[in-house]
């Protein structure tokens, strides 16, 4: 530090510290810019690296992948994938080791060639596997910062495993359609349980797996299934809430699917609480939220008392017309928002204009909106008297 301010003093010529600062401080900047979302920017910085000639290699892979994350962001897929593919043999300027991330970039980039993205995924097992053997052998005095990227990596290892289920599942490619399909999903999802065998996500999957399989028993224990709590836990339903409240809204909108078509109702409806309170302008969240109370109504209608077990402790003295007035309530502020946002799902619409024209000829009306709280529908709606959204 004491250093510093001779230097300044004395340098009364050409500014070389600001025109020409260090490649670290040059790659520190952009990653700020990148978790800030300022793609434009950053890749102006990353841009000087690249175009510097005193970086060390290091420092220029490390600036090839940035650029990469940044033209993937900007729209700019097929750029992307090339600056990717600089860093992997049998590019000459690949580094030796390659990194794993941009394998597991390239597999997600090759959605034209599942064979290449599954094998992409394969090679950045390998290597993270590789990585996390190479730390146990190794003396490392830090021992959080190896246990921090320990389970980056044990993470990045179980999403690799998850991504090539994903692709042998899609029926946009032949591999849904082998025979041995399902039973290469078994032994992937088996791999990753043995990294992590409570991850939520590896779970969900397996979950989504079974249903294909048709074992919706298994699904449902899949999802069921949760890390056990700590000894100063003592609500074990906060616990559960509290897990899936961190998981992505996407995850947990796909999380509400997999437990209807398991018939769990009130763990749907649970969780699409949690939804909305994170976002209350979800259209997902909303039209499902109305469609699990439309299909609960339907077997409360049809004299089925056990529908609603879990629904909240008012749940047992709710009558069929008040389970469809809370569908009907949460498939119209679905349809408004839909209408607000543009939405481009169409077909969710007409499903939504269906069930409310059903409801609407049982004579099911929306609940009364409280006009003194003024403010919009959604929120008139979950913060109503009645409770109705937030029954679950």
């Amino acid at each position: 530090m004491g250093r510093a301010r001779p230097k300044k003093q004395r340098s009364a010529q050409p500014q070389a510290p600001s025109s020409n600062p260090a490649i670290a401080s040059l790659l520190e900047k952009a990653q700020d810019l990148i978790i800030q979302c300022d793609y434009p920017l950053a890749r102006k910085f990353i841009e000087r690296v690249l175009l510097r000639e005193d970086g060390t290699v290091s420092e220029k892979n490390q600036a090839r992948e940035m650029m990469g994350v940044v033209l993937l962001e900007l729209g700019e897929v097929d750029a992307a994938k090339e600056m990717f593919l600089t860093l992997v043999p049998p590019h000459p300027s690949a580094p030796s080791p390659p990194p794993p991330s941009a394998y597991l970039y390239l597999a997600q980039l090759s959605d034209d060639d599942p064979h290449a993205a599954l094998s992409h995924y394969q090679t950045a097992i390998d290597a993270l596997q590789s990585q996390l053997k190479g730390k146990l052998v190794s003396v490392d005095t830090n021992t959080t910062d190896r246990d921090d990227d320990d389970n980056e990596s044990k993470s990045n290892i179980i999403r690799a495993y998850l991504g090539m289920v994903e692709i042998w599942m899609d029926p946009a490619h032949d591999l849904c359609f082998d025979p041995g399909a399902s039973s290469t999903c078994d032994t992937l999802l088996s791999r990753a349980l043995e990294v992590d065998p409570q991850n939520l996500e590896t779970l969900q999957t397996l979950a989504s797996v079974r249903l294909s399989q048709e074992k919706p028993e298994e699904a449902l224990q899949a999802l069921r299934t949760f890390p056990s709590p700590d000894a100063s836990t003592a609500d074990s339903r906060a616990h559960i809430a509290s897990l899936l409240n961190v998981l992505p809204i996407p995850i947990r909108i796909a999380r509400a699917k997999l437990l209807l078509e398991c018939s769990a109702y009130a763990d749907a409806l649970s969780l699409l609480e949690g939804v909305l309170a994170t976002d209350d302008t979800n259209v997902e969240g909303w039209y499902l939220m109305g469609w699990s109370w439309w299909l609960v109504a339907e077997r409360r209608k049809e004299g089925d008392t056990s529908v609603v077990q879990g629904i909240g402790e008012d749940g047992e003295n709710l009558e069929w017309e008040d389970m469809a007035r809370d569908s009907r309530d949460c498939l119209e502020t679905c349809r408004m928002l839909h209408s607000a946002q543009a939405f481009p799902d169409e077909p969710l619409l007409d499903h939504v204009q269906e069930l409310i024209t059903t409801l609407e000829g049982l004579g099911i009306q929306s609940s009364p909106v409280d006009e003194e709280e003024g403010g919009d529908t959604w929120e008139d709606i979950s913060n109503n008297d009645d409770g109705d959204v937030e029954m679950a």
